[in-house]
């Protein structure tokens, strides 16, 4: 009789316990120990625009399709490698549909000029890339330097010409074409194969800093 009621008294007992057990309240959090105060926190990315001069076939297939690049303002650095990435997403290793190499995208017939005759190996050499497009600007300032002192601060059909956008437009086209734009104040204006051209240059590389880039008719690459 005794173990009967106790049965009875068992079970109520035990569920009543398991009640409680689930709706006792769990110790308040202490968020105090997960603040952020204190920290410096005050940093950004900067973006660059994905956006192509022409279409390229990337060595490495897994390459990110966003590419994110420390802010370099309007410097000389800033300066190449808005070019690179306006060329090929800043990538050494690709080629484009016509063979154009590299990060700068360089045809043969301007290596050659420069003093790479390789262009195996140049695609292959990053240093010998960033060394190629110095030379190569360096080069193009020494032709083009009559028309920077004429042109510069001058604005033709809507485009503020400076020296950066007139180096720009001397890599895309090549010296002469740059010639013949500023010349004839916009009316003849070269498109690559894509349809980029010497005045889109001009405006996009405007007002970079280019000033450390020294003119010199027999420039070469010295690795």
């Amino acid at each position: 009789m005794i173990n009967k009621v106790s049965h009875y008294f068992a079970i109520p007992l035990a569920i009543c316990c398991a009640i409680f057990i689930a709706l006792k309240p769990s110790p308040s959090l202490d968020v105090a120990l997960y603040s952020t105060q204190g920290l410096e926190l005050d940093y950004s990315v900067q973006k660059l625009e994905n956006n192509m001069s022409s279409e390229v076939h990337l060595a490495n297939p897994f390459q990110s399709q966003h590419a994110y690049f420390p802010y370099l303002g309007k410097s000389y650095h800033g300066f190449k490698e808005a070019i690179a990435f306006k060329e090929s997403r800043g990538d050494y290793f690709t080629v484009n549909t016509l063979g154009y190499l590299g990060k700068y995208q360089f045809g043969s017939e301007t290596l050659k000029m420069i003093g790479i005759y390789n262009p195996n190996h140049f695609l292959n050499t990053p240093e010998l890339q960033e060394k190629a497009f110095l030379a190569n600007t360096e080069r193009n300032k020494w032709i083009l330097r009559k028309d920077i002192e004429r042109f510069n601060g001058k604005n033709i059909n809507g485009v503020l010409i400076t020296e950066s956008g007139i180096l720009a437009a001397a890599h895309l086209a090549g010296p002469g074409s740059v010639k013949k734009f500023l010349r004839s104040y916009g009316s003849q204006n070269f498109a690559d194969a894509y349809g980029s051209t010497v005045k889109t240059y001009m405006k996009k590389f405007s007002g970079y800093d280019t000033s450390s880039i020294v003119p010199d008719r027999r420039a070469k690459v010295v690795l």
